[in-house]
């Protein structure tokens, strides 16, 4: 049955940020540009995490494995720490303090102590090698250093280095055991050497302003080594509301709700959100943990994603929403089907990001959970994760596209060569400008200057088109893009076509290169366990040419059955899985074993 909203988007967004409404706006000039900001936004993030320990301070926050960790006790853990860190280690504001790790809880008890004091968080990619997470935490000059055991001990031969390089005065391991790294210190024993009164941290104000530096995340890295990104207070806070109003907005297109209050109040019964997405993603750290605090909700650890243990915890904490890749998602409907250990669970709201979604999936999801409310997100590191959503019927509806652009976003469709904007339907590199976009790349003017315009929109790399109502679409990257004989292809045309095998896990077109044509489509499949014998390049093949045009059907099909590698912003890692299809391509002397019909 076809949907009819209750409102008009216009409507709806009028009523959004109406005067006492918790996305009330007014303009302000920073940084020479003037910007929409959110009139009631928290002023800082030691502001926020101050109002959330005290409001909720009796609610649960935290649960890893068998600990658990009320709002209460998790203050008291970050002011433990922010006091060490000051008295100590003389961290001030402005000082950039590192954090390297997996998704424990004393990450997030080190990002809000460093945020009390006015100091820069910085968060590389736990997952890369020794020495790019040397170059991240040298070249932005980490004062402190707190990092778990598994990096401790991949860091521990470049320790001097870093000391020197950083003129880093500690690093702190925890979850080592009693093991100590040469070299560093471990962070109970820190804590147990260093006795004062939890209060001293809170009467000294560290005089921090909005537009004043919170952050350094990483981009990815995919070209060389990660640049830096550095965002404000403000940048950062900003998508708590950005992803807040999405729900909202839902709920006013359907009629649910008439009017929207100032004031942010947790649901009842309270969130639990199972989060399988790192912490130094913008995604984990902004969309999810952000929210979920500021919601009084509670955030369920998992040292890394299996989804067996995702099931169990799933039930066990009664999890009412989960959110990730398209991948992560599609191993939590697996275990809803075929009477899976989730099969009628009532999962309230799952949400991806990362990489385009699907629409088998969201079918899946559907079936498997009934009335779940399902969203979507498109943003960068660049933009602090969410500028573009889109949640509920309105998803439905167009399940191909990201969303409209969040209310303090603008959006622009913009032609690569010619700089033109362009008309709705054409396609073109996407830009976006708002208060979340980052201040720049640390260090790096050159890169900055590149990459925001005169007039502050960021130039994402990212093809898309723009319908007429302000939907995006992201088609591709603009580096990805596949272009045979003149003809272009956008991956993400291919891979949903292959997505409509419900064996198909996750899929990647890439190009390979041909003498005559330039290029030729081709795509790298992860296949789900219990279809690996059934899937078949072949078979996928056949399938394409269904769907598609015969210029866009592949020529080659890599099957896997492992995930695809991604990057650190939870992409397929293309630049290494063209890598693989190319091999394979060579292998072959450059031949299909299907390439009738995908000739024009």
């Amino acid at each position: 049955m076809a949907w009819t909203p209750a409102r008009t988007i216009a409507e709806c967004d009028r009523i959004l940020s109406a005067p006492n409404s918790f996305a009330e706006m007014h303009q302000r000039v920073i940084d020479g540009r003037v910007q929409r900001v959110y009139t009631h936004l928290w002023p800082t993030f030691r502001a926020f995490w101050l109002e959330c320990a005290q409001r909720h301070a009796q609610h649960e926050y935290l649960v890893f494995k068998g600990e658990r960790w009320t709002y209460g006790d998790a203050h008291k853990e970050v002011l433990q720490i922010a006091g060490l860190l000051s008295k100590a280690y003389g961290v001030k504001k402005g000082d950039r303090v590192g954090i390297v790790s997996r998704n424990y809880p004393e990450f997030i008890f080190a990002f809000w102590a460093v945020q009390l004091l006015g100091a820069v968080a910085v968060g590389p990619n736990a997952w890369l090698p020794a020495d790019v997470v040397k170059h991240c935490l040298c070249n932005t000059d980490c004062k402190v250093i707190l990092l778990d055991d598994e990096r401790a001990q991949s860091l521990e031969p470049l320790v001097d280095q870093i000391k020197k390089d950083a003129g880093c005065v500690e690093l702190l391991v925890f979850r080592g055991g009693d093991r100590q790294p040469k070299g560093m210190k471990r962070l109970v024993d820190a804590l147990t050497e260093y006795k004062q009164d939890e209060r001293s941290v809170l009467q000294t104000d560290p005089g921090i302003l909005p537009e004043d530096n919170a952050t350094v995340m990483f981009t990815s890295g995919t070209t060389g080594l990660p640049k830096g990104v550095l965002s404000t207070q403000r940048a950062g806070l900003s998508n708590i509301i950005n992803v807040l109003a999405g729900s909202v907005k839902d709920a006013l297109r359907n009629g649910l709700i008439d009017a929207v209050s100032r004031n942010i109040d947790p649901p009842e019964p309270r969130g639990v959100s199972l989060v399988g997405i790192p912490f130094f993603h913008v995604t984990g750290l902004h969309s999810i943990m952000l929210v979920v605090t500021c919601l009084g909700g509670k955030l369920v650890l998992m040292k890394k994603w299996n989804p067996e243990e995702g099931a169990r915890l799933i039930l066990q904490e009664k999890v009412t929403t989960v959110g990730g890749v398209p991948s992560l998602v599609s191993d939590v409907v697996t275990m809803a089907e075929n009477g899976g250990p989730l099969a009628g669970y009532p999962l309230l709201g799952t949400s991806v990001g990362g990489a385009a979604s699907p629409r088998a999936l969201i079918e899946r999801a559907r079936r498997s959970f009934g009335q779940v409310s399902i969203g979507s997100g498109y943003g960068m590191t660049e933009t602090n994760s969410v500028a573009v959503g889109v949640v509920g019927q309105e998803y439905l509806a167009r399940p191909s596209a990201c969303g409209l652009a969040s209310p303090i976003n603008d959006l622009l469709i913009v032609d690569a060569e010619s700089l033109k904007v362009c008309k709705p339907g054409q396609l073109g590199e996407v830009w976006i400008r708002g208060v979340n976009v980052m201040r720049g790349y640390w260090k790096d003017e050159a890169a900055t200057a590149k990459a925001i315009t005169k007039d502050g929109y960021m130039r994402t790399g990212d093809l898309g088109v723009m319908d007429s109502e302000g939907f995006l679409y992201i088609r591709d990257r603009l580096k990805d893009i596949i272009i045979r004989g003149g003809e272009n292809i956008d991956s993400s045309t291919v891979e949903n076509a292959l997505h409509a095998d419900e064996g198909v896990l996750e899929a990647a077109a890439v190009a390979v290169p041909d003498e005559r044509l330039g290029e030729l489509p081709a795509a790298v499949v992860a296949v789900k366990e219990g279809h690996r014998q059934r899937v078949t390049e072949e078979g996928l093949i056949k399938l394409a040419r269904s769907r598609l045009p015969r210029f866009a059907v592949p020529v080659l099909i890599v099957i896997q059955t492992h995930p695809l590698e991604r990057n650190a912003s939870l992409k397929p890692l293309k630049t290494e899985l063209r890598k693989v299809a190319r091999a394979e391509w060579e292998k072959r002397g450059r031949k299909a074993k299907v390439i009738e019909e995908a000739k024009m």
